[in-house]
Protein backbone atom coordinates (compact mmCIF):
# COMPACT_ATOMS: atom_id res chain seq x y z
CA UNK A 1 0.00 0.00 0.00
CA UNK A 2 1.50 3.64 -1.40
CA UNK A 3 2.07 5.90 2.02
CA UNK A 4 1.78 9.56 1.90
CA UNK A 5 5.49 11.63 2.22
CA UNK A 6 5.94 13.53 4.77
CA UNK A 7 6.25 16.89 2.95
CA UNK A 8 2.54 15.97 1.58
CA UNK A 9 1.28 15.26 5.15
CA UNK A 10 2.70 18.28 6.06
CA UNK A 11 1.33 20.72 3.30
CA UNK A 12 -2.34 18.90 3.18
CA UNK A 13 -2.35 18.93 6.73
CA UNK A 14 -1.81 23.13 6.68
CA UNK A 15 -4.16 23.88 3.82
CA UNK A 16 -7.32 24.54 5.05
CA UNK A 17 -9.53 23.44 2.27
CA UNK A 18 -8.94 20.12 0.05
CA UNK A 19 -11.00 19.64 -3.43
CA UNK A 20 -11.98 16.06 -4.01
CA UNK A 21 -13.46 14.33 -7.00
CA UNK A 22 -14.52 10.96 -7.27
CA UNK A 23 -13.71 8.86 -10.48
CA UNK A 24 -17.06 7.77 -12.58
CA UNK A 25 -17.33 4.36 -13.20
CA UNK A 26 -16.12 5.45 -16.93
CA UNK A 27 -13.23 6.36 -15.63
CA UNK A 28 -13.61 10.26 -15.46
CA UNK A 29 -13.43 12.62 -12.87
CA UNK A 30 -16.77 13.95 -11.37
CA UNK A 31 -16.73 17.92 -10.57
CA UNK A 32 -14.22 18.48 -7.36
CA UNK A 33 -15.87 19.89 -4.52
CA UNK A 34 -14.23 22.06 -1.23
CA UNK A 35 -14.50 20.55 1.91
CA UNK A 36 -12.37 20.22 5.23
CA UNK A 37 -9.76 17.76 5.44
CA UNK A 38 -7.85 16.15 8.82
CA UNK A 39 -4.74 14.18 9.71
CA UNK A 40 -4.38 11.72 12.36
CA UNK A 41 -0.99 10.69 12.63
CA UNK A 42 0.56 9.28 8.69
CA UNK A 43 -3.17 9.16 7.80
CA UNK A 44 -5.61 11.65 6.10
CA UNK A 45 -9.10 11.67 6.47
CA UNK A 46 -12.56 13.73 5.23
CA UNK A 47 -16.16 13.77 6.38
CA UNK A 48 -19.21 14.48 4.37
CA UNK A 49 -21.89 17.17 6.57
CA UNK A 50 -24.37 15.89 5.13
CA UNK A 51 -23.92 12.28 5.84
CA UNK A 52 -23.70 8.99 3.23
CA UNK A 53 -26.59 10.49 1.42
CA UNK A 54 -24.60 13.45 -0.30
CA UNK A 55 -23.46 13.32 -3.77
CA UNK A 56 -19.71 13.25 -3.49
CA UNK A 57 -20.13 10.83 -0.88
CA UNK A 58 -22.48 8.37 -2.85
CA UNK A 59 -20.06 9.09 -5.67
CA UNK A 60 -16.69 7.45 -3.89
CA UNK A 61 -18.70 4.61 -2.72
CA UNK A 62 -19.33 3.90 -5.73
CA UNK A 63 -15.97 3.04 -7.45
CA UNK A 64 -13.75 4.02 -4.20
CA UNK A 65 -11.01 5.97 -6.13
CA UNK A 66 -10.68 9.58 -7.24
CA UNK A 67 -8.37 12.64 -7.01
CA UNK A 68 -7.59 15.27 -4.42
CA UNK A 69 -5.71 18.38 -4.72
CA UNK A 70 -4.75 20.60 -1.52
CA UNK A 71 -1.57 22.51 -0.64
CA UNK A 72 -0.19 22.11 -3.78
CA UNK A 73 -0.64 18.34 -3.53
CA UNK A 74 -2.38 16.58 -6.37
CA UNK A 75 -2.55 13.32 -6.13
CA UNK A 76 -4.91 9.83 -7.53
CA UNK A 77 -6.56 8.61 -4.21
CA UNK A 78 -8.49 5.45 -3.10
CA UNK A 79 -11.19 6.17 -1.01
CA UNK A 80 -11.00 3.98 1.93
CA UNK A 81 -13.22 2.75 5.26
CA UNK A 82 -11.90 5.33 8.15
CA UNK A 83 -11.60 1.72 10.60
CA UNK A 84 -13.06 1.53 13.67
CA UNK A 85 -12.01 3.40 17.20
CA UNK A 86 -11.13 6.72 14.99
CA UNK A 87 -14.00 9.22 15.33
CA UNK A 88 -13.15 10.35 18.72
CA UNK A 89 -9.27 11.11 17.03
CA UNK A 90 -11.14 12.74 14.24
CA UNK A 91 -13.24 14.78 16.22
CA UNK A 92 -10.07 16.44 18.61
CA UNK A 93 -8.38 16.84 14.92
CA UNK A 94 -11.68 19.10 13.41
CA UNK A 95 -11.96 21.05 16.28
CA UNK A 96 -8.04 21.87 16.87
CA UNK A 97 -7.42 22.43 13.27
CA UNK A 98 -10.67 24.55 12.60
CA UNK A 99 -10.66 26.23 16.31
CA UNK A 100 -10.82 29.44 14.79
CA UNK A 101 -14.60 29.41 13.04
CA UNK A 102 -17.52 29.68 14.82
CA UNK A 103 -18.38 26.38 16.72
CA UNK A 104 -21.69 25.52 14.95
CA UNK A 105 -19.29 25.25 12.20
CA UNK A 106 -17.24 23.02 13.44
CA UNK A 107 -19.92 21.08 15.07
CA UNK A 108 -21.59 19.98 11.44
CA UNK A 109 -18.38 17.86 10.74
CA UNK A 110 -18.79 16.69 14.19
CA UNK A 111 -22.41 15.03 14.05
CA UNK A 112 -23.40 11.30 13.95
CA UNK A 113 -24.73 12.02 10.60
CA UNK A 114 -21.14 13.08 9.53
CA UNK A 115 -19.20 10.84 11.69
CA UNK A 116 -20.99 7.87 9.36
CA UNK A 117 -19.42 9.71 6.60
CA UNK A 118 -15.92 9.31 7.37
CA UNK A 119 -13.35 8.62 4.65
CA UNK A 120 -9.65 7.83 4.82
CA UNK A 121 -7.70 9.12 2.09
CA UNK A 122 -4.86 6.97 0.53
CA UNK A 123 -2.54 8.14 -2.43
CA UNK A 124 -1.98 5.97 -5.48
Amino acid sequence: MTTWTADELTKIDNADELRIAFQRPDGTLAAARTIWVVRDGDDLYVRSVRGRTSGWFRGVQATHRGHVEAGGVSKDVTFADPGDGVDDELDAAYRTKYRRYAANIVNSVLTPQARSAAVKLVPR
